[in-house]
């Protein structure tokens, strides 16, 4: 079974006294129901679960009052024996709640009753074309996690990893001292292959279970094609076409030299009238993440940001890959990326810091100045440039150069070598990048 962060973060949550009803949100298939089932059958003497997709009748019991008596009658109704409802001792599930809005709207009187404990799934939240509505959502009475389909730490864990090695490596970034050859080798390793098969919990137990790239790649793409049919399922009639125009043009937006998301590349013409409402439904669906630009290299970055000038990143490596054509996989495993390396490994970066809760900011003049991203980190406005192997920066020096004017006094590079500084430049191998946490 893999072993998943979200564990802990429940556990905070229970042991908490006062804890209100949880909802765990994420994108489709990155493991959120099994999760808080494993949870709830170590935690609960009683389990509810309603799965509001698998059994749509499980609304009715949320139809009318929406008082906890009324509820659990209708449901000990529907269920019969499966529903055993004892203060203090149940936990009650609620796995694709945005399918129920008034269940979502329920939770304010879980909360005041206080006999038990609810927690809600759901994948498509406050996405346009919903159905829940902001009246449906019980603000004050609701603790909300996003989770996110593994992250490399996760991967690391799934592949004998142990915390005592992660330990060494912090331990080795902290004294910036190179890794030894043997770990560093097998690391790199471990990376290229999280880099294609990223996190989805499906394509993950594929991979460590056979190591058979093409069944991982079968998994992704029932993925992508998921998402696809959840787009034209759920989404308002009028935006359809162009929801799934933009994502389709994800792998083109990241392949161009300047990887700034441009909707003329989405259709030739095309402006952000008539596609910005769609990318949005994308991002909200836990699909991508945006990269702002910055105007100035300072911190706060988010009071700097661009909102309307920013990069698109798929928010898992694997699906990502998945996207692009057949062999590509076999490439980047053995390190033949052609024309598409800054593409995977800016992707593969975002995915690292998307899934450590960063926000992602680049830096980008039309002078020609451009930095993959610029990160707070350990209280200092940082530059991370992204190379393949080796790579130059010359953006980044030119900015630390004068730091009068960019105020800017730190940077790191993440690529294909080991630990090392090269004056204000700590050189990291990029599969440390998932330990750059402290800001």
């Amino acid at each position: 079974m893999l072993r998943r962060k979200i564990e802990e973060k429940l556990n905070e949550w229970k042991s908490n006294t006062n804890h209100k009803p949880l909802i765990v949100k994420g994108c489709r298939q990155c493991g959120k129901t099994f999760s808080v089932l494993n949870f709830a059958e170590k935690h609960y003497k009683n389990v509810v679960y309603l799965n509001f997709f698998e059994n749509p009748g499980y609304a009715n019991a949320f139809s009318d009052s929406l008082e906890v008596d009324n509820i659990i009658m209708i449901l000990s109704a529907l269920m019969g024996p499966r529903a055993n409802f004892e203060a203090g001792e149940t936990v009650i599930i609620l796995d694709e709640i945005q399918q129920c809005p008034q269940a979502r709207t329920a939770l304010k009187f879980f909360h005041t009753d206080g006999r038990f404990d609810v927690i809600g799934t759901g994948s498509l939240l406050g996405v346009k074309g919903y159905r829940e509505t902001p009246a449906s959502v019980p603000v004050g009475y609701e603790t909300v996690i996003t989770m996110y389909p593994l992250d490399f730490e996760e991967f690391l864990w799934a592949n004998g990893i142990t915390d005592q090695i992660t330990q060494m490596l912090k331990t080795h970034l902290e004294n910036e001292t190179p890794v030894p050859d043997v770990l560093h080798s097998r690391l790199r390793q471990l990376l290229l292959q999280y880099t294609v098969t990223g996190g989805m919990p499906d394509a993950v137990n594929s991979f460590t279970e056979t190591k058979n790239m093409s069944s991982v790649l079968e998994i992704q793409r029932d993925i992508i094609r998921s998402y696809e049919d959840d787009m034209i399922k759920y989404a308002d009639k009028s935006d359809k076409a162009s929801i799934r125009e933009c994502f389709q043009s994800i792998p083109r937006q990241l392949a161009k030299e300047n990887k700034k998301f441009q909707y003329s590349v989405v259709k030739k013409g095309s402006s952000a009238s008539k596609y910005a409402g769609s990318l949005q439904w994308i991002e909200d669906a836990g699909i991508i993440t945006r990269c702002c630009n910055l105007s100035i290299t300072e911190l706060p970055l988010d009071g700097n940001a661009e909102k309307d000038i920013f990069k698109v990143y798929m928010q898992d490596t694997g699906l990502f890959i998945s996207m692009l054509e057949d062999g590509t996989q076999f490439d980047i495993l053995n390190g033949n990326l052609y024309g598409y390396k800054g593409a995977v490994f800016e992707n593969l970066i975002a995915d690292i810091f998307t899934k450590m809760g960063r926000k992602l900011y680049y830096y980008h003049k039309d002078s020609g100045l451009e930095v993959d991203f610029v990160m707070r980190y350990k209280g200092k406005c940082t530059l991370v440039e992204v190379k393949a192997s080796s790579g130059n920066v010359k953006s980044t020096r030119t900015i630390l150069n004068h730091p009068e004017k960019y105020h800017v006094t730190s940077a790191v590079k993440l690529g294909d070598y080991n630990i090392g500084r090269n004056g204000n430049i700590l050189t990291l191998p990029l599969y440390m990048a998932f330990l750059l946490r402290e800001v």
